[in-house]
């Protein structure tokens, strides 16, 4: 017996977000790149455009995008150990300074370790230090997540919070290498541009325009970087790696009964994370051209934390746009003052009570994670969604 066609015409409503995740996911690969370029073009315009909704008055617009674009690799980073694999990381700073660190230490004139003046030319110094920034964080991870990711939970945190720290207190502490807490000056970045009106490129800090500033440039980068990571990250995802991920998150100990060899592919996730943080970590070195101990403090791994928390863990756009909750409010807000006192500094206030009405209203985050079938997941729904045959002719 057949249900009456209007029976089966109905569906449960969804909201908004479900509906767009839908519609989403429903389009075939190349109508998804028609859409998905113009909007990413869209993006990348804005700080030139500068819409006066979204515009930042008390600080440049493009510098904001740019610290976004630099938050959001961080993000992504540590959705990998948090969100895909399930691992409490309280001291992703740590990576993001060993990044900083590696690309200060062979470029910063400062520096006992400077290779600029033998094997690193200051035109292309930045983009030969980016990949080792990344492999020596990824080997840091390495090294960090073999003792211990056999510990689990708040064990876990307390360890990763502690490599923070002593990530910090060396860099404050090694004088001798790293300037302690005078920091590290004159790091390179990319010598690109030069011309009469911008001798050192479009990338320096000297860079003030009022539309192509420096900040520009640099989301710019930040963007291509985003997506590559995001390319990457997506296509382990829908991969073994990314299927092992989530089953260790749901259960580690049912995935291990069932065969997941557990201790192999939480350390893929903490490597491949260190390795995205560290390269953040060198974007920033580059973009701000000086680096010290307090900007690698554990107050910046808690709103690391709260960008991937807010935006929805599990789920890689989402917490690109917790990266840019955090980054973008305390900046919109330096304009509105309260009793003589700008409400962007109110800003530890706010993001701590959002957290708390986020896990009594809504705790998945802004962008919930939806399980689904990764590998072959577009197929499956391709095929239930087909009109039967036999039930066509029965018609």
């Amino acid at each position: 017996m057949t249900d009456h066609p209007t029976e089966r015409a109905s569906t449960p409503k969804h909201g908004l977000g479900d509906a767009l995740r839908t519609w989403w996911s429903g389009l075939s690969r190349p109508t998804q790149w028609l859409v998905g370029v113009p909007a990413i073009i869209l993006l990348a315009l804005l700080p030139v455009l500068k819409p006066p909704i979204i515009d930042t008055p008390g600080t440049s617009f493009g510098g904001v995008m740019a610290q976004f674009a630099m938050i959001a690799l961080i993000a992504i980073g540590l959705n990998v150990v948090v969100g895909q694999a399930g691992l409490l990381d309280l001291g992703y700073v740590g990576f993001y300074a060993v990044g900083a660190y590696t690309v200060g230490l062979l470029t910063s004139p400062n520096s006992p370790w400077n290779q600029s003046d033998d094997w690193l030319n200051p035109s292309w110094a930045w983009l030969a230090c980016l990949p080792i920034a990344v492999a020596v964080t990824a080997l840091s991870g390495l090294i960090l997540g073999t003792p211990t990711l056999r510990l689990r939970g708040d064990y876990l945190a307390i360890v990763t919070l502690g490599f923070g720290e002593i990530v910090r207190l060396l860099a404050d502490n090694l004088s001798e290498v790293t300037n302690g807490s005078l920091g590290l000056s004159g790091i390179a970045y990319p010598r690109v541009g030069e011309s009469a009106d911008k001798p050192q490129g479009v990338f320096s800090a000297g860079n003030v325009g009022d539309r192509l500033n420096s900040g520009v440039w640099w989301f710019w980068l930040g963007m291509i970087l985003v997506i590559l990571v995001l390319l990457i990250v997506g296509n382990l995802e829908r991969s073994r790696v990314g299927r092992a991920w989530v089953s260790i998150r749901e259960d580690e100990d049912a995935a291990e009964i069932m065969g997941v060899p557990t201790f192999k592919f939480k350390l893929w996730a903490f490597t491949i994370g260190a390795a995205i943080g560290g390269m953040s970590g060198a974007l920033y070195a580059g973009q701000v051209q000086f680096i010290n101990p307090t900007g690698f403090n554990i107050i910046n791994s808690m709103l690391f934390l709260c960008a991937v928390v807010i935006g929805g863990q599990g789920n890689k756009l989402g917490v690109i746009v917790g990266a840019f909750v955090i980054v973008y409010l305390p900046n919109r807000l330096l304009t509105f003052e309260v009793g003589g006192q700008s409400l962007g500094d109110y800003k530890y206030l706010f993001f701590g009570l959002t957290l708390v009405v986020l896990m009594i209203f809504r705790p998945q985050g802004l962008f919930p994670v939806r399980q689904k079938l990764l590998t072959y997941g577009r197929q499956v729904r391709r095929a239930v969604r087909r009109p039967d045959a036999t039930t066509e002719a029965a018609r």
